[in-house]
């Protein structure tokens, strides 16, 4: 299966250099980023929050995790809270569950990028399914996304 229609869509009309490849199917970002042989701090992984009820995508390098303090700083948003898996399939219905990709201008969220991902020269993501990644410039992904850049990402416990 290739990267969603909408998300094909929303990148050829984002006018941007991608690339988008298969692999064998993966279901966790570390996986992912093992099975096409990149390392963990160049795959985004999307982590999806409500902020005072709005969602937004927290994306953080595969091999870190969210620091929900630091996030809520970030967002200046009195409450935040991880997104249910019920929530996640109603935000990103054309998505296989966990494969949305960190793209929330196409789903109307904002999107919040760690400074770590943000350091590097390329990201690959998701583009809606477990088998599919796309690859582009992280100067291009900025352009499209539009992130605010903070730091909000810790190594796990």
């Amino acid at each position: 299966m290739a990267v969603t229609q909408l998300v094909q869509e929303f990148l050829r009309q984002s006018n941007v250099g991608y690339s988008v490849f298969p692999h064998m199917p993966a279901y966790s970002a570390q996986e992912e980023a093992a099975v096409t042989h990149i390392s963990g701090r160049d795959w985004a992984k999307p982590v999806v929050f409500f902020a005072d009820g709005e969602p937004i995508q927290a994306v953080v390098p595969a091999d870190l995790v969210v620091d929900i303090d630091q996030l809520l700083a970030l967002t200046g948003a009195e409450r935040i809270r991880l997104a249910t898996e019920e929530e996640l399939a109603e935000l990103y219905p054309d998505c296989e569950p966990g494969a949305m990709p960190p793209l929330g201008p196409l789903y109307n969220q904002s999107v919040f990028v760690d400074i770590a991902l943000a350091a590097e020269p390329q990201v690959v993501f998701n583009g809606g399914t477990h088998g599919d990644a796309v690859c582009m410039r992280y100067d291009d992904y900025a352009s499209i996304a539009r992130p605010v850049v903070g730091s909000f990402a810790m190594r796990p416990f």
